[in-house]
């Protein structure tokens, strides 16, 4: 952010002949803005709101001069221009921020746009800074993912103890702690989401785009895994309310719950490895421990008899499906490990 800043500012002064060019700095560090990993929406949000919004205020300066109902003018103006092109919080406070302070300083010596072309320095300066220098895009998503596939671990043990112990309240806590993972779900997607941007525009990075891809593609499918873990979560604290299961089935059942944990923790050292050698090794483990889990999810197999036993079967068939279906196979190849009803 110093950086690009002091650049922008040196670059309008010394090249352009700006006298002062405090525009070409704000804009620059505003659309940098204190993120890890810069995205590029939200930077051509902010240099293009500040540029329209300066552009805007000297503009309207040259029809109505300086004032307090000018300035009250050019910001109802600016605000409702912003809304129309773009319903975003940060367009939108940016291009009538700059709006205003333009009719609010003094004008510049060299003219009335001199602070837009000012505004247009300081936004090129911050493209080209995401562009070149940022950070490896994938370490966040990796770290994301690791953080939300240890709650999913946690989630399916969790339901493997509540089963053996027969403790409805801990098959509870499972599906409250299942539930806490959509912010972490969502703190992901944004991340790959930011993250492909960079990789895509960025020459040092552009190598990784495959890779990216298919991590968004895998939290996809993590996605529904979760989100069948809390529908599982919630009905099996009804079937150990009702003592629906033997002794026999809780055991079967339990261990493909744990089996499947293990299986996550596989996953998550693979989605998460830089090394592309280590990540598919770590894929393949986990797609056969998947498959080992899947091809036993039928009632019979795991010594269920009554309805609500198999009820929990079901549920689970699907939540497994979805976890092969993050390690890259397709819904059909995922499907067919599952032993026909």
């Amino acid at each position: 952010m110093t950086v690009c800043a002091v650049g922008a500012y040196a670059f309008a002064e010394e090249v352009l002949g700006h006298n002062g060019p405090l525009f070409a700095a704000t804009s620059s560090m505003i659309s940098l803005g204190f993120s890890r990993d810069p995205r590029i929406r939200r930077v051509l949000e902010v240099a293009i709101g500040c540029t329209l919004g300066i552009s805007v205020g000297d503009l309207l300066l040259t029809f109505f001069g300086n004032g307090i109902w000018q300035a009250a003018v050019v910001l109802f103006i600016s605000i409702l221009l912003a809304r129309f092109l773009d319903s975003g919080t940060i367009f939108t406070t940016q291009l009538g921020l700059q709006s205003l302070l333009v009719v609010l300083l003094p004008a510049p010596e060299g003219g009335p746009f001199t602070r837009s072309v000012d505004a247009i320095v300081g936004g090129l300066f911050a493209l080209v800074v995401t562009m070149l220098l940022p950070r490896d895009p994938r370490g966040e998503p990796k770290t994301n993912v690791r953080g939300l596939l240890e709650e999913l671990s946690g989630v399916l043990r969790e339901s493997a103890s509540a089963l053996r112990q027969s403790d409805s309240t801990l098959a509870w806590h499972a599906l409250v702690r299942a539930r806490n993972c959509q912010s972490q779900l969502d703190g992901l997607t944004g991340s790959v989401r930011a993250a492909q941007e960079v990789a895509r525009i960025s020459p040092a990075y552009r190598r990784h785009r495959d890779e990216l891809g298919s991590l968004r593609s895998s939290v996809g499918s993590i996605d529904l895994a979760i989100r069948n873990s809390r529908v599982f979560a919630r009905r099996l604290t009804s079937a150990i309310n009702h003592a629906a299961l033997t002794d026999d089935a809780i055991e079967s059942l339990s261990q493909a719950l744990a089996d499947t944990a293990d299986a996550v923790d596989v996953l998550s050292r693979s989605l998460s490895a830089r090394d592309s050698a280590e990540r598919r090794l770590n894929q393949r483990q986990a797609r056969d421990e998947l498959a080992a889990v899947a091809t036993d999810l039928h009632p019979e197999t795991l010594g269920i008899q009554r309805l609500e036993g198999e009820g929990l079967v079901l549920l689970l068939r699907p939540l497994v499906v979805d976890l092969l279906e993050a390690t890259g196979l397709s819904h059909e190849d995922a499907a067919d490990y599952l032993p026909r009803l």
